[in-house]
């Protein structure tokens, strides 16, 4: 019998507020252990949380932006556990009144659009942070009641790559919003998923397990590829899956068991009596709603139909906002209605350079900025430099601060297209290698290719590849 995956996601992303969500300690990343602590955070007996309003503004924008119905009745509701870095043994949470609901994210996967649904995407606090060494825990409560945003999908999801697509998007609209910075390292992003399979005749569910401690994208397409493998196996030999939590563990490559999963009615959820309902007004839904930008699936249409680019190619430009932003206006500056080659230079060169240097696209110094950039494909486009040389003047620049043009000029970097220079060199290629010409006349026509490369090494390089290859056919075709 053959089998499918039903898998839903559980993202967790912190929102980037100067001050945590229910309290006034500020939530800045890497600083001493339990120096970002109150009362309130702690859930010290008598003192009552405050709602941050800036937190509830950016979860209101984040459903918006996934198409989510915002409710106008919301309500934070008490969900009891114990853990070591949880101080008050409950987290503030929502239950039954989420912030938004009934939302959807469509995403490409392979040729398919695939609409996976948004179940909800309510506001919560974040507990602390278990640090272990040798045979003792150490908890540090700087981490306790930052605003997390969960954004919990339907079971849409088939497959592992559709996983990583939906991840993917979903990161990208966050950055655009600019509420979140998104960074897994630090903890800002985090995502729990829920798989189980069934046959695939079935529209039932199968038993799930949930799988945490994935700290990459691809480490969450790892993790489901294996449990998918897991469950598979273990169906076809006749035992049952257990509802349960299971680690990944990305040195070895599989999934073990956390614990027996807890349900809803395990949680003991309650309306929080220290927070009242708040009522949020179609005014500030509207007012919110004019501040989302324009999205990442939005710009990428925009840039296919605009710049006339494929689909592929406008995909890659368009995930972060800054970058985005920044490589539109060097496509924008690109003289006339042909933008592919700037386009081909800004996903090649310009991002290998930037990627090496581990910096963001925007952030990389060329000399002159885009206007020398620009010279630069120019003379590429026109024969007047080689593409080879170009990419590493490029590089140059960037590394030395000196104009890419600048450096053209004094290590006289221009082709050699005159043809009077041209013909003495291929007259010399065809002197010195009469068995290269004669194969060429035989039928192989690859051999006009190391005749190509003889004549460039009697102009040093220098001369126009094109040019060398067009002048020899017609010297060889003709004879």
């Amino acid at each position: 019998m053959e089998y499918e995956a039903v898998i839903g996601l559980e993202v967790h992303t912190h929102l980037k507020t100067r001050t945590k969500a229910f309290c006034g300690c500020p939530t800045e990343f890497g600083q001493q252990p339990n120096s970002q602590a109150c009362p309130v955070c702690l859930g010290f007996p008598g003192s009552l949380p405050v709602l941050n309003r800036v937190a509830l503004d950016y979860a209101i924008k984040v459903g918006l932006a996934l198409n989510c119905q915002v409710q106008e009745y919301t309500k934070f509701d008490r969900k009891h556990y114990y853990y070591p870095d949880l101080p008050k043994n409950y987290q503030i949470s929502q239950y039954d009144l989420p912030i938004s609901k009934d939302g959807f994210l469509d995403i490409q996967s392979g040729d398919n659009l695939t609409r996976i649904r948004i179940k909800r995407a309510h506001l919560e606090e974040d507990a602390g942070k278990l640090i272990h060494e040798q045979d003792l825990s150490l908890v540090d409560f700087n981490r306790a009641g930052i605003p997390l945003l969960e954004i919990v999908t339907e079971p849409d999801i088939n497959s592992p790559l559709e996983a990583y697509e939906y991840l993917t998007n979903l990161k990208s609209i966050i950055e655009y919003l600019e509420v979140s910075d998104c960074d897994m390292e630090k903890g800002s992003l985090r995502c729990d998923a829920n798989i189980s399979i069934r046959p695939r005749t079935s529209l039932g569910l199968g038993t799930k397990t949930e799988l945490k401690n994935m700290n990459s994208f691809k480490g969450v397409k790892d993790a489901l590829a294996y449990e998918i493998k897991r469950q598979t196996e273990r169906v076809k030999s006749g035992e049952k899956i257990v509802q349960e939590t299971r680690l990944w563990d990305p040195k070895e490559s599989k999934t073990f068991i956390m614990r027996t999963k807890e349900e809803a009615k395990d949680y003991r959820y309650f309306p929080d009596p220290d927070l009242p309902p708040f009522i949020i007004s179609k005014d500030k839904i509207e007012t919110i709603r004019k501040d989302i930008p324009e999205l990442p699936q939005e710009k990428m249409r925009r840039f296919m139909k605009e710049y006339l680019l494929l689909e592929s190619d406008a995909k890659i430009l368009v995930p972060g906002r800054k970058e985005a932003d920044f490589k539109e206006h060097l496509i924008k500056k690109y003289p006339g209605s042909n933008k592919k080659p700037i386009v081909n230079w800004i996903i090649g060169p310009l991002t290998a350079i930037a990627s090496s240097s581990n910096l963001s696209i925007s952030s990389v110094n060329i000399p002159g900025g885009g206007e020398e950039l620009i010279t630069l494909i120019t003379y590429v486009e026109e024969g007047k430099v080689s593409n080879l040389k170009a990419k590493e003047v490029l590089s140059e620049s960037i590394a030395t601060g000196v104009a890419a043009s600048r450096i053209i000029q004094e290590k006289n970097l221009f082709q050699v297209s005159d043809t009077d220079a041209l013909d003495a060199a291929i007259e010399t290629a065809i002197q010195e290698n009469p068995r290269s010409v004669q194969d060429y006349k035989s039928g192989k026509a690859n051999a006009i290719m190391f005749l190509v490369g003889q004549a460039m090494k009697k102009t040093q390089g220098k001369a126009n590849p094109k040019m060398l290859q067009e002048i020899l056919k017609r010297r060889l075709n003709d004879a």
